[in-house]
């Protein structure tokens, strides 16, 4: 299937200039599927979100309707929404929150519904201006229409939604440090058990944590049901996924694709896409899931973009960012610069995390300046063993989140695709790149 043949199920509304209005998303069927909704039962809801495997698309992929079902049983929940997109390279949920934003409340409304929260918390990364000033002037217009706040469309159901910027933390993109944030604390991720916000969350109550890609599906699958949903992708990876593409690419930007029927190679390649690298010059590597994901070589271009196949081969579609380094790209540099945010966003709860992100990014500054040593390779990987034990993917805990265990991905990659380019660094005292 083509790339403009796929159903448009969150970027339908983004070819207009005014997507962020109240009065364009009433006329391309806005909130419809939020009043089908409320004719239904709540569990009928959320069993029509479990029957799509909606997986998350935050970063984790953990299955939507899943995580509802999870909720501890008795006191009232939150919904909390992770707007808080902070990955290097990872830009599709601020794209829906400045061109779409009703959709996302839509989605809100519909997820609270279904979950029965009366208190719904949007947590939004502080530096999206525009996206902050649009969502709430939406959020406003909503309140007006009836499709938030007391007896929504006079169904009885009634909810109240905050829009709560961030200051800027990389680390609170991670759920429980984004409740500790919420709750006017520092951001650091919490001690487990427990092991889900579900169970204790914010304020100490059940809570749903899900991210502004995911809830953004739910009003196209209420109008349009879990089948058709289910008919797009493979396996679990079902529907439709954003992803945001940069890199060495002539066309870089936000592309919604069908999951599994689309590979990497399509991505980077088609004309409708990314449009190929420029210059003829060749993929040398591929970030496929964000900074924090293990790299791949050209030789899985084919690989289709699904939860699964991409688990299996070693890595993660995460975050949903692809990034494409051509044969002009020095490895080693990209790797130094990549631990180098790690390192300054470490919330410095964990030693191994605060100690060895600063170790490791010294190694590598000291190797891509031209004074590092052949011994430094197998220092590196030293360390990055003993932040993520055996350098297997998913990682080894070794701290509170898994943001250490998530440091050496890209070392790790680097140096076991590009070891002679690590050498030639040390041996000719200078970047063959430079």
């Amino acid at each position: 299937m083509s790339p403009a043949s796929v159903p448009r199920i969150v970027t339908s509304r983004l070819g207009y200039e005014d997507s962020h209005t109240l009065e364009r998303y009433l006329s391309s069927g806005g909130y419809e599927g939020l009043r089908k909704a409320l004719t239904m039962h709540p569990e009928q809801v959320a069993a029509e979100v479990d029957a799509v495997s909606l997986l998350g698309r935050g970063g984790a992929g953990f299955p939507a309707g899943r995580k509802w079902s999870m909720l501890r049983k008795g006191p009232v929940p939150y919904l909390v929404v992770n707007g808080d997109e902070s990955e290097p390279a990872t830009f599709k949920d601020h794209l829906l929150i400045e061109r779409d934003p009703h959709q996302l409340i839509e989605g809100i409304v519909i997820c609270a519904y279904a979950i029965q929260a009366a208190q719904a918390f949007l947590y939004i990364r502080g530096e999206f201006a525009l996206g902050l000033e649009r969502v709430t002037a939406a959020l406003n217009d909503a309140y007006e229409h009836g499709a938030v706040g007391r007896d929504i469309f006079g169904s009885g159901f009634s909810l109240d939604v905050v829009v709560h910027p961030g200051a800027g933390a990389y680390i609170c993109g991670e759920e429980t440090a984004l409740l500790e944030s919420l709750e006017g604390k520092r951001g650091f991720p919490r001690i487990k058990p427990p092991y889900f916000p579900a169970a204790v969350g914010l304020f100490g109550e059940p809570t749903v944590v899900n991210n502004v890609e995911t809830l953004s599906n739910l009003p196209w699958v209420m109008v349009n049901g879990s089948a058709a949903f289910t008919a797009l992708g493979a396996g679990r990876s079902t529907g439709t996924r954003l992803f945001a593409l940069s890199g060495h690419v002539h066309n870089p930007g936000v592309y919604e694709v069908e999951m599994v029927k689309t590979t990497f190679r399509n991505l980077v390649f088609d004309a409708e896409l990314g449009g190929g690298v420029p210059g003829g010059r060749q993929v040398k590597a591929l970030i496929p899931g964000g900074v924090s994901a293990p790299w791949f070589g050209p030789d899985l271009l084919d690989l289709p973009l699904g939860q699964d196949e991409v688990a299996d081969k070693g890595s993660m579609l995460g975050s949903g960012s692809v990034v494409v380094m051509d044969d002009t790209t020095c490895t080693v540099r990209a790797a130094w610069r990549i631990t180098r945010f790690f390192r300054r966003e470490s919330c410095g709860q964990c030693t191994p995390c605060r100690e060895g992100s600063g170790w490791l990014e010294r190694i590598l500054l000291r190797i891509e300046s031209g004074s590092g040593r052949e011994s430094d390779l197998d220092l590196l990987m030293d360390v990055c063993d003993n932040l993520s034990p055996g350098l297997a993917w998913p990682p080894q805990q070794t701290t509170i989140c898994v943001l250490g265990p998530s440091i050496p991905s890209s070392i790790a990659s680097g140096i076991r695709m590009f070891r002679d380019e690590f050498l030639v660094h040390v041996k000719d005292g200078r970047c063959p790149y430079a």
